[in-house]
């Protein structure tokens, strides 16, 4: 048995969007990002969202939208893009240390990093879980710091019954392995108006309307430039997968919830792991179904999966302060994070996707009930 580490959901139903699109001849910005950004805003619970070619763009025009050239507090722990955003818009990325049973940052850790160049927090919330926004609101309240959301993998999830992206600058992906998807795809949401409509700006070379505003006016080859800004816009033809994408997001994060209850009670009595866990307060979507190794060969066992059939990966390693560029230009080394580290040499990801079935489950349990030690 084969079984990948993800699969998007799809149906007729993104087969007809996208036919209907190509069928319209309007494939760049149009009215199909128009109804994804409206109900996608609506399900988070903020004023905008805005769609963008990837959660990378997000993550960069957030600050460059906010006009951030200081410091950013994140953790080490993730995906390069988050850190990557910082470097490339012109800020400092500084990380921090992060809890080792949920993967999310450290509060503490990110106050005692507070600085006079501080500006912003980055919170990441890991593989489906939100992290303790309550009190990182209350943080950059109190210290006057922006929070800029990195919520690519956790679309749906809720802290304190609101979503992740309501909180602060939401920035969100929809890549295949995603909880929902695009293609390529990311959003940006938010509660202010202006910051809004400088966002819809700068992903469109700096012109204040988009093609699709300007068709009606009398001028519509009028274009002019109001800020130096970039192309980091989706294309219709993705948005109306979106759209489709996003009417089922509560069924497909029910079937990843189910999933994930499904092997924490196959898989509870194995001393040698421990599981994922949901904490109170939090709604857990499981963009990712994580394990961590208490003792044993960690890569050898990822080894064993994917000689079975089992596409498991590790999701981060290396943390972000240990990789090259990071090292290189900051100093990093080995041991300046050592919870992030120990996380990063523990984990692995198993396969996650709503279709899963029960036989292909069990025999996911089965496969890593045999091959540790």
């Amino acid at each position: 048995m084969k079984i990948p580490l993800s699969k998007p959901y799809l149906n007729q139903k993104e087969f007809q969007a996208v036919k209907q699109v190509l069928k319209s001849g309007w494939l760049t910005y149009g009215p199909k990002n128009q109804e994804f950004e409206k109900n996608f805003a609506e399900y988070i619970g903020v004023k905008y969202a805005v769609t963008l070619n990837s959660c990378a763009s997000a993550l960069f025009t957030a600050i460059k939208s906010l006009e951030i050239t200081g410091e950013v507090i994140l953790p080490s722990f993730t995906f390069s893009a988050s850190a990557n955003a910082i470097e490339t818009a012109g800020a400092k990325p500084v990380f921090t240390e992060i809890n080792y049973e949920t993967g999310n940052i450290d509060l503490k850790d990110i106050e005692r990093r507070i600085t006079k160049k501080t500006q912003a927090i980055m919170p990441v919330h890991f593989a489906g879980q939100s992290c303790k926004m309550d009190k990182i609101t209350a943080l950059a309240k109190k210290r006057k710091l922006f929070i800029i959301e990195d919520s690519a993998e956790a679309l749906g999830a809720e802290w304190q019954d609101r979503k992740t992206g309501s909180f602060g600058i939401g920035c969100f992906s929809f890549f295949p392995t995603k909880n929902i998807t695009t293609g390529e795809g990311g959003m940006i949401t938010t509660n202010d108006e202006k910051l809004f409509q400088k966002i819809k700006t700068l992903i469109g070379h700096g012109i204040s309307k988009s093609t699709s505003q300007r068709v009606r006016e009398q001028k519509p080859w009028f274009r002019a430039a109001v800020l130096a800004g970039y192309n980091f816009r989706m294309s219709n033809l993705l948005a109306s997968l979106g759209v489709e994408q996003l009417k089922k997001l509560d069924k497909m994060n029910d079937l990843r919830r189910k999933h994930a209850a499904y092997l924490n009670k196959k898989l509870k009595d194995l001393k040698q792991i421990e599981l994922p866990k949901e904490i109170p307060q939090a709604k857990h979507v499981y963009q990712m179904y994580t394990i961590k190794i208490r003792r044993g060969n960690r890569d050898l066992l990822v080894k064993k999966l994917k000689e079975k059939g089992i596409e498991a990966s590790v999701h981060f390693d290396p943390p972000v302060h240990l990789q090259p560029y990071y090292q290189k230009k900051y100093g990093y080394k080995h041991g300046d994070f050592p919870i992030t580290e120990k996380l990063s040499s523990s984990i692995i990801t198993l396969p996650m996707f709503p279709q899963m079935t029960k036989k292909e489950l069990d025999y996911m349990v089965s496969v890593v009930r045999n091959n540790i030690y």
